[in-house]
């Protein structure tokens, strides 16, 4: 909030050009149950998704939902059901953009999906580790990075070293909640 009003402040004065307002890609704060962790989007590289998910950040549609798949050496994923594992409604999904050349590295954030490579829609995953299998090759779609940590790998690290379940059909279950409190834009 405050280096948006800074940035306004800047721009209104001239002190700052507004092509160079573009070039300061956002940084959205989420807070967990488990911690902070603070992400910076890339909206140049992935347009459609990181207005996206800022779609879903405005719509206050990120708190009361969990980390409800985590997969110690591979990724934590969120962003989709409640602490009951309820399935929460989503907007229309988003066109796939994991041709846009950032990889799925230690700490990146991307969009989950099926195995259609159009059906991302609120959920998305942190890498732990790098994870280039997820990457788009030739033909062949992967899965959309849009952002990477930028403060709070501690608490991926975290998240990553939970003990894990299965929930009726559900497998990989944190078996204590770890709960999204906020996700905001700093």
């Amino acid at each position: 909030m405050f280096k948006k009003y800074l940035l306004s402040l800047l721009l209104s004065v001239g002190l700052l050009s507004p092509a160079l307002a573009e070039d300061i890609n956002p940084v959205v704060v989420m807070t967990t149950s488990a911690g902070v962790i603070e992400l910076e989007l890339m909206p140049k590289q992935a347009p459609l998704t990181v207005a996206n998910f800022l779609r879903y950040v405005e719509n206050d549609f990120f708190p009361g939902t969990i980390f409800h798949r985590v997969i110690d050496n591979f990724m934590i994923q969120g962003g989709g059901f409640s602490v009951d594992m309820e399935r929460k409604d989503t907007l229309p999904p988003v066109s796939n953009e994991s041709t846009n050349g950032l990889p799925n590295m230690r700490g990146t954030i991307a969009m989950a999906r099926t195995n259609d490579p159009n059906s991302a829609t609120s959920q998305f995953f942190i890498n732990l580790k790098n994870n280039d299998f997820l990457n788009a090759k030739g033909q062949r779609p992967g899965y959309a990075v849009f952002g990477k940590i930028v403060n709070g790998m501690d608490v991926l690290t975290q998240i990553g070293h939970v003990q894990t379940g299965n929930q009726g059909p559900y497998k990989n279950v944190p078996v204590e909640p770890i709960v999204i409190q906020s996700v905001v834009l700093k």
